[in-house]
């Protein structure tokens, strides 16, 4: 057997990062897409490697030299790279592909070595390698039948999204017969190109093998394996955090995206916080129907989107201000906050980040569950000169929550006290209290001092949205945040989210039993698993404190690494204490993770790697 790699393109979406090198001479983490290729190569035994180059193909064959390779490599040569496409490049090589069995390979895709494995080892002989379509996917797609058949190749201009459950997409590494390459390939590589000429895709000759009526070719599915096409610095900086051979470093850079894994169809995240039983469908449905429109017509302005918020939480449009996020509420509230800021330790570090200016002055309990009262805080604030104090009732990342009876005494008192008091109260709708919301007219119109935040992100479990709002009794306050704050600061989708809303006010009390059900479960679940402490909460995820032998670094980067599972780790909010937050998700979700934990924490506590 031998493998062909076709290396003769250009690479001009990674733009300075091929001006003078091939494309697989970019690195990831360090090493050369092409040097990873050829190790992987070197451990099966090939009669050759037959390397296709173009651009820059000099300084790739004296790379490539000095690695040291000992399967003997040819190189074949495309002069007119820049004016073909890979169907020209493979046709150079087609007097190869006839001499023995060929594994076919494009030079900018980086896998784990599990995937040339199972090719190899899998006793067909002309295989094409698929894997499920995921959304960070591009370019040939095909339908593949119950028995591997390749039922359809699927080009980009007949690419239909409502049909993407169907499709798998092509990893662009093939095992290729002799046999089928001298009786079926190169035949009809010749005719496709007579007649399309030279700018045309290899995978288009495969499309036409595959209609005969005994197609030779199968697809073979990856089960997890891992991969991906490097075409732009953005899947460059993807394949960093997913191929590192430093497991600290890939926990790290997952970490550090806060965000955006979608681009990791394997990964459930368990670290950032959404309601997992609301939109409906129907409701996605609604959005989905108006795509067109609102993705082409400009958004209202705040004064628009403040009546409409007013109307979803029934306050008035003065009393309220929406934000792109509660993000951008909580830096532009900041602008207008001055004094001392009093906080409760651990919380949401957004806050006393924006509020340093002035000094802030901690509260922290004084017990292992982080747990505590309206008194408790009177207690600790009442004899300090602070201006202002924040509480995120239910608390992040406790879970610790303070019913509606115990915010009214606190209310009070800031007002008697003249603290501005800023309830955060974007997981109040998960608590089993029911109407503890503070955003109520009533109470605002006899608070001024009183703020109160909302996640919509977080509670309606649409972040990809970007929606909070603020509601205060202090009207200038609220007016200069709109002033504050861009005049198109939201967009249409937003807007039409809060346009429909009302609409599915019964599907969300449905969904938030569901959570709470869903909640009340997890946490039964996680008691049982030995050296796990649960921390009862009130929000949608839960605290969990782990027994000293089971260091929750080491369990955050054993669920990441063997099983894509993204936690919390607690240590830096609890001062090097072993706590971990966990998201609650739905069912399914939920119990890989307790599989998971089951299984890691037990070994982590026999010692074992």
């Amino acid at each position: 057997m031998q493998a062909i790699i076709l290396a003769a393109g250009m690479g001009k979406r990674l733009k300075e990062l091929t001006q003078h090198n091939t494309k697989c001479m970019v690195k990831v983490n360090g090493v050369t897409l092409i040097e990873r290729m050829l190790r992987q190569l070197e451990g099966l035994g090939l009669s050759r490697i037959v390397i296709v180059i173009g651009y820059e193909g000099l300084k790739l064959v004296d790379y490539i030299s000095e690695l040291g390779v000992k399967t003997p490599i040819v190189y074949v040569e495309n002069p007119i790279y820049d004016r073909t496409n890979n169907i020209y490049s493979l046709a150079l090589a087609k007097e190869w592909l006839c001499r023995e069995d060929t594994l076919l390979f494009e030079s900018d895709i980086i896998f784990e070595d599990s995937v040339l494995k199972m090719l190899v080892d899998d006793p067909r002989d002309t295989l094409a390698l698929v894997d499920k379509f995921e959304s960070w996917m591009d370019g040939t797609c095909i339908k593949v039948g119950a028995d591997d058949s390749i039922e359809a190749f699927v080009p980009g201009k007949n690419f239909k999204y409502e049909d993407i459950k169907a499709y798998y997409k092509t990893v662009n590494i093939y095992k290729f017969s002799r046999h089928f390459s001298e009786a079926y390939y190169v035949p009809f590589l010749e005719a496709y190109r007579s007649a399309l000429g030279q700018n045309e895709y290899y995978e288009q000759v495969l499309r036409v093998i595959t209609m005969l009526d005994e197609p030779v070719i199968k697809a073979k599915r990856l089960s997890g394996q891992r991969w991906y096409e490097i075409d732009d610095i953005q899947d460059l900086d993807i394949a960093e955090s997913i191929f590192t051979p430093d497991d600290d470093e890939r926990v790290r850079l997952l970490q550090g995206r806060f965000g955006g894994y979608w681009r990791y169809p394997k990964l459930i995240d368990f670290c950032y916080l959404v309601n997992p039983y609301f939109p409906p469908q129907k409701m996605k449905d609604e959005l989905m129907a108006n795509f067109d429109v609102l993705l082409t017509q400009y958004p209202s302005g705040q004064k628009v989107n403040s009546l409409l918020a007013a109307k979803c939480f029934n306050v008035r449009p003065e009393n309220i201000v929406v934000g792109n996020g509660a993000a951008e509420l909580i830096k532009s509230l900041a602008e207008f906050i001055e004094g001392k800021t009093g906080v409760v330790r651990p919380t949401f570090e957004e806050y006393p980040n924006r509020l340093l200016r002035d000094g802030v002055v901690e509260f922290k309990p004084d017990n292992r569950d982080y747990s505590y009262t309206a008194d408790d805080l009177i207690e600790r604030f009442d004899g300090e000169d602070i201006k202002n104090l924040i509480l995120i009732n239910p608390d992040n990342p406790t879970g610790s929550y303070i019913a509606k009876e115990g915010l009214l005494r606190l209310i009070k008192w800031s007002r008697e006290k003249g603290i501005r008091l800023v309830i955060d109260e974007s997981f109040a709708d998960f608590a089993d209290e029911e109407n503890n919301t503070c955003i109520d007219q009533r109470l605002l119109d006899g608070e001024p001092q009183l703020c109160v935040m909302k996640s919509i992100s977080k509670c309606y479990g649409v972040p990809g949205l970007r929606l909070g709002v603020l509601a205060s009794g202090d009207k200038e306050l609220i007016a200069a945040m709109k002033k504050d704050v861009a005049i198109w600061n939201i967009n249409s989708f937003a807007e039409f989210y809060l346009q429909i809303e009302e609409k599915y006010k019964k599907y969300y009390g449905e969904a938030l039993d569901a959570i709470r059900a869903e909640r009340k479960r997890f946490e039964s679940e996680l008691a049982r698993i030995e050296g796990v402490r649960v921390i009862p909460s009130q929000a949608n995820y839960v605290m969990v404190e782990l027994d000293r032998s089971i260091p929750a670094r080491e369990l955050l980067k054993r669920l990441l690494i063997r099983h894509d599972l993204l936690i919390k780790d607690l240590g830096p909010k609890t001062n090097g204490g072993n706590y971990l937050r966990l998201a609650v998700r739905n069912t399914e979700d939920n119990d890989i993770l307790l599989k998971a934990m089951a299984e890691e924490t037990a070994l982590i506590m026999r010692g074992e790697p």
